[in-house]
This record gives C-alpha cells, structure tokens and sequence, in this order.
C-alpha cells in the first residue's frame, strides 16, 4: 500500500452529515492502489458493545486517486471511526494518528464525529434538485413595452455591443412565458434587474428599485405570481461586491470627498477620488472605476444590503439570490445573508459565482450551491474542444463529484454557457451534434441543469458582447428541430427522478477513447447513456446484468444475451437506453 496517498479529515467532504441522522465517510487512497476499505463504526460511550465494520465502495476516481464513500447511521447521532484497508492479504488499519498491523485497542485514537447537530447539518433547497433553469439577460430577451425604451434603443435583432440597448424588459418576458413552458423549464434566472447605467446592469445605482427600462416592481410581482403559477421558480441577481458609480453614496464619496459620511462604504486609498495611470484610487470590481467595491465589513452597508437580500423575497417572493463576485466578499457576511434569507424564506436557493474549487463557500453556512464552471470546463473540453479523452473527462467529473458534500452536488449550478461566455453552438463550430452531445450530458447528470436563452432555437454569439443577442422570436429564423431536442430530454429528465438524484456511475471511458457510457439509477428507473464524441462510426461494448433495454427516443428495445451489450453509433451521436427488465 502506499500509504502516503491515503488522506481524510473529519468534517468537510470528508466526513459530514447529510441529514439528521445519516453520516457520510469518503477515504482517499492511491488509484487502483487498495483492494477493499471497510470503515469501522461505533459509538465512543459503548465502542465494544456497537463496533461495526462497514464497506465502502468507490465514489469516483480522478487520474491520481481513488474516492471511496460509505453511509453511516449511528444509533446515538455520534460516532467514532477508522478504517481497515485491504491490499489483497495485506490489512492495514488507520486511526486519526497512525496507521496500524492490527486492530486498534484504544477507541479513543479513532477519528471523532461528535454529534449530529440539527443547526449543522447543511440543507439545501429540494426544489433545487427537481429544477432546470433557464438564464434571461433581461435587455435582449423581448421588447414588450417600447414605451419605456431607454434613450437611442436600436430596433431589435441588431449587432450587440457593450453599450448599446435593444429595449428588452418584464413584460416582454410575461408575452413569452409560453415559450418557456412549451420548453419545459421549471426555474428562471435572471441577470440583474436593478437600476444601473448600462444594458448589462452590474453597476448597480439603487438596489430597491427596477430599472424603469424593464418595468417597475409591480410588473415584477405579476412575473413572478405567472410564473409560481406555472410551477416556475425565480432567481434573481445581487451585486454585493460592488456598486455602481451612481449609486447614491458613491456620488456622495465624489462630490464631498474626505467629508462625505459614506467614505467608510469603499476601499479608498487616496482623496480626491480619480484614475491615476489606469489604476482608480478606490478599489473596484477588476479596474473598472464604474464598480467601486463595496466594504462589506462596514456595519451600515451589511445593514443596508441584508435588507436588500430580504426585502426583494417578502416583497416580489423571489425564490432565491444568485450573487454576483461572490468570493470576492468577506465570509463572514455571506454566513449573515444566509441567516437572514433561510429566515425570510428556509427553502429560497443560495448560488454563488465562483469559478473555482468552492469548498470553503460550501459548508452549510454560507451557499447552498455555486455557478459549477469546473463541470463547464471538463465539459467543454471533451465533448466540444476534443482536447481530452473519455478517461480525462471521466476523471475531472470523478474529481469534481469527490470535491463537495453529496447535499451541495444534487444542487450544483451546472452550465455549458452564458452572457459571460461565447455561446454552445458557437463553441461547437455550428456542429449541433457536438451541442445535443454536450447537452445531453448536461441534462443527465448529478446536479440542476441551466440553459442559456436562446441556445434552444440555436442562436449564436461569441464572447460578450457577441454572446449577448437579441433573442429571435421570428418563427422561421428559429432551429425547431433543436427545440424539440431541449424538449424532449427535459421532459425525460423531469419525468425521471433516476436522472435527477439517482447514483451517477462511469461504465465505460477508455483512455485514448472518445466513447463514453454511464449510468443514472434510483429505486424506480436505471438509465445507461451510451456517447460516440468522434468523426467516426464506433461500437461500444458493455457488460450488462440487465437483459431488456428500450431506446428512450426510437422506443427500440434491446435483448442482452451473455451479459454483454454492443451498439454501434454513428459520428458525434448518442443513445440513451431504459432498463425495462432485469
């Protein structure tokens, strides 16, 4: 064995509660390294009477390590644990100090979970586990009310750019709400809708009010009842991290200087205020002097933005935040946000922008879930840039799955694209069988799914400002065939809970190979999706303990004789079969 590679921690994703009264143990040990772990269990008040030895199973895998997982639930919401590894005869077992030839006699050397806290256990929202999003930059979705055009709106369906306003608002979205339910979408998500001085509104210039070009709080309510009405839930986007140049204290900071009362909002290095050699003299969003930084630790902005956050959910019952820069903001703040929205609204959603391993944000105080650009990267990588094989991209979903606790994973914010990237279609070359590949995978992982608006009737667009069209609502300018593709599979999804909250299991991803096949099962339904992400026809073979299997989209069924399963797909094309008997 190589013990160097073996690691855990209590806490964590290591070893943490996923509900009131079930503990989850992952050990990681070196690839293909270790036989068998079992976990060894008891409580450290009656350790001789309820020591139990319980195997754990491969969680995922990565290139360099095994992630291994068991449940665990104790008799008296605590426990005392190690592990006994096995390297075919060899038994070595681990306690929180050392490693060990035989059993441990001293429970007491043994890693500790001290108690399952009901205020600890880190819950998320469990509509969030049910739901496909969908993304709405709000000035370029519909132009409903050209009476609140702001000034120099361009006829809709021109070039965007960074500067320019098309006049989408609310009640553009209310005309085409029928649009989103054909597709079959259950959330929204909505980039910022308050008042700011430009088409994307990230420089936020009062937080209480829409801006007028999208309408005003009242349209707001009507958008949201129509949508709860539907069974649609709404997210909206806060600007915590910054605010814009207008916005009224940072006008005070400008016009008084050292004086103003808001000087202590900011991070000011130098009075007065200005750019020097492109470097503002406040701290902002990246350089951008539009954005100066919000100093959260100051009491009256905590106080002013945590009213913000509860004010928009008891007034329009928005459904949760996504918050803009998140871990550029102080922790500390965010475990207060969490505590003010839980108590204005226990099951409103928490998603965070972070582009990064979020481990820190994602420990039950803080996010319940954050933007899960990993999984957009390893994503992109295989099935658009071809830049990795099946074995790579197994790997970095294995890496990511092991990263987070089980409760964060079922709602990770999962996504291909959006108004910060170049749109799918345009990444796949305006390959639409590299795109359903891509979406296919997104739809039938662990997770809540998000897509773009517009990438359902194939819209193109580079990086913003090119990612950022108007959307087309001329009937002959749209890719039908595409929207009965996103259709047809959030259907599915949403028919299934397997492909929701079932386990999720790589059954083939060769190294050097671009075939690819998985599983997604519960107690009710088993699904094995088979992928060939090549230019090529190529046969994939499996072996199967099921002997009937239908095709979800052709309705042709499949009889597995000698446990063992061969399909041959055409290039760039996937099958997702259904197990209808055992």
């Amino acid at each position: 064995m190589l013990l160097e590679a073996i690691y855990h921690r209590p806490k964590q994703n290591w070893c943490y509660a996923y509900d009131g009264k079930t503990i989850h143990i992952r050990i990681r040990t070196k690839r293909g390294d270790i036989t068998s772990i079992d976990a060894m269990t008891g409580d450290k008040y009656a350790w001789d009477q309820t020591i139990t030895y319980i195997p754990m199973s491969i969680l995922s895998s990565d290139e360099l390590f095994d992630y291994w997982e068991c449940e665990v639930i104790p008799p008296y919401r605590r426990l005392r644990y190690g592990f006994l590894l096995h390297k075919d005869d060899q038994k070595v077992w681990m306690t929180e100090y050392n490693f060990l030839n035989e059993q441990p006699s001293d429970p007491n050397r043994l890693f500790d979970f001290p108690y399952i806290n009901m205020i600890d256990v880190f819950k998320t929202p469990d509509w969030v586990k049910d739901a496909v999003f969908y993304q709405i930059f709000p000035e370029r979705f519909a132009n409903g009310d050209p009476s609140i055009n702001p000034p120099g709106t361009l006829p809709w369906g021109g070039t965007p750019q960074r500067d320019n306003f098309f006049g989408g608002d609310l009640q553009g979205v209310i005309d085409h709400i029928d649009h989103l339910s054909n597709l079959g979408i259950n959330a929204l998500y909505f980039t910022p809708l308050f008042t700011a001085t430009t088409n994307h509104k990230y420089d936020t210039e009062d937080y209480l009010q829409i801006d007028s070009q999208f309408g005003d709080v009242d349209l707001l309510k009507k958008l949201v009842a129509l949508c709860h009405e539907r069974g649609i839930r709404v997210i909206m986007d806060a600007v915590f991290n910054h605010s814009g140049r207008t916005f009224a204290p940072f006008v005070d900071v400008q016009k008084n200087g050292e004086s103003s009362r808001y000087k202590d909002w900011f991070h000011i290095s130098k009075f007065p205020i200005r750019v020097e050699n492109g470097i503002p003299t406040y701290e902002t969003f990246a350089f951008e002097p539009l954005m100066p930084k919000l100093n959260t630790e100051n009491p009256e902005v905590k106080a002013y933005l945590l009213h913000v956050a509860e004010y928009w959910i008891k007034e329009v019952d928005i459904d949760g935040w996504r918050l803009d820069v998140a871990n550029e903001v102080d922790h500390q703040f965010w475990r207060e946000f969490r505590e003010v929205i839980k108590k204005t609204k226990p099951d409103a959603y928490i998603l965070g922008e972070i582009w990064h391993d979020s481990s820190n944000w994602l420990q039950g105080d803080q996010f319940d879930a954050v933007m899960n650009y990993p999984f957009t990267n390893a994503t992109l990588d295989f099935f658009v840039e071809g830049s990795t094989d099946a074995e790579q991209f197994s790997h970095a979903i294995g890496k990511q799955v092991a990263l987070y606790p089980r409760q964060a994973n079922e709602v990770a914010f999962n996504l291909l694209d959006s108004h910060d990237t170049a749109r799918l279609i345009t990444l796949c070359k305006d390959d639409k069988r590299k795109m359903k590949l891509a979406v296919t995978f997104l739809l039938t992982f662990t997770g809540t799914p998000c897509i773009y608006y517009g990438d359902e009737i194939g819209i193109t667009g580079d990086f913003d400002p090119g990612c950022r069209k108007c959307m087309e609502w001329d009937p002959s300018k749209q890719d039908h065939d595409l929207f009965t593709f996103y259709q047809e599979l959030i259907k599915l999804r949403l028919d299934h809970s397997a492909l929701r909250t079932g386990t999720f299991t790589f059954l083939s991803s060769q190294s050097g190979s671009t075939t690819l096949a998985y599983s997604r099962e519960d107690e009710k339904d088993k699904f094995i999706i088979l992928m060939n992400n090549d230019s090529k026809k190529h046969s994939i073979e499996l072996s199967l303990a099921e002997t009937q299997l239908e095709d979800t989209h052709s309705g042709k069924t499949y009889t597995i004789t000698n446990g063992s399963l061969a399909v041959a797909l055409p290039p760039y094309s996937y099958m997702m079969l259904k197990v209808i008997k055992h």
